[in-house]
């Protein structure tokens, strides 16, 4: 029978394992994240490097900004910052992510010098790169072509011991895609 873990133990279990890696220390691992289908660009699973991956934190409430694309969510305030809020299905152009108790927020632009966050399915921990191994899908995920140059945010594809395909994020690529806080309709 498979040990539990209250939510509390998890999340700070989680911040203690980012900001060892944030100093070097422990082996490396990626944080693993759900959003939007397999048939978007990059697929449903996610990698994000610790270094970039900022805080996973829960949903708090979002206000709402007029005049914005579909995908802009919103503001969250998350202890007195502001942060925008990108739903990254919906951006990648998909259908939007449902508002519920896994949802998560993503807070990655914070160690790039911009308050913005993505809006995820569910956070679903780290993954430790050593059991990871370069997918045989011929290369680049589906629907980059179809993203031209803004597919500089699209890493490479990997599979786990189950066979789930993940792409690895970039994010410092992604916070300077032109079309990532091109929010104005």
């Amino acid at each position: 029978m498979a040990k539990r873990i209250s939510l509390r133990e998890f999340q700070q279990n989680l911040s203690e394992r980012l900001v060892s890696a944030r100093r070097g220390e422990g082996s490396r691992a990626l944080l693993g994240v759900e959003s939007g289908s397999d048939e978007l660009p990059g697929g449903s699973h996610w990698l994000i490097d610790l270094a970039d991956s900022g805080e996973v934190a829960p949903l708090p409430e979002l206000t709402p900004a007029p005049l914005t694309k579909p995908w802009f969510v919103g503001i969250a305030n998350i202890r007195g910052v502001l942060y925008s809020v990108v739903d990254f299905a919906a951006w990648r152009g998909g259908a939007p992510t449902p508002i519920n108790a896994q949802s998560r927020l993503l807070l990655v632009g914070a160690r790039h010098g911009i308050n913005t966050a993505l809006l995820v399915r569910r956070a679903l921990g780290l993954r430790p790169q050593l059991e990871l191994h370069a997918a045989d899908d011929g290369g680049l995920p589906a629907g980059a072509e179809d993203h031209g140059e803004a597919a500089a945010w699209l890493g490479g594809r990997f599979t786990d011991a189950q066979n789930v395909i993940w792409t690895q994020l970039r994010i410092p690529a992604l916070l300077a895609d032109s079309n990532y806080l091109d929010i104005a309709l």
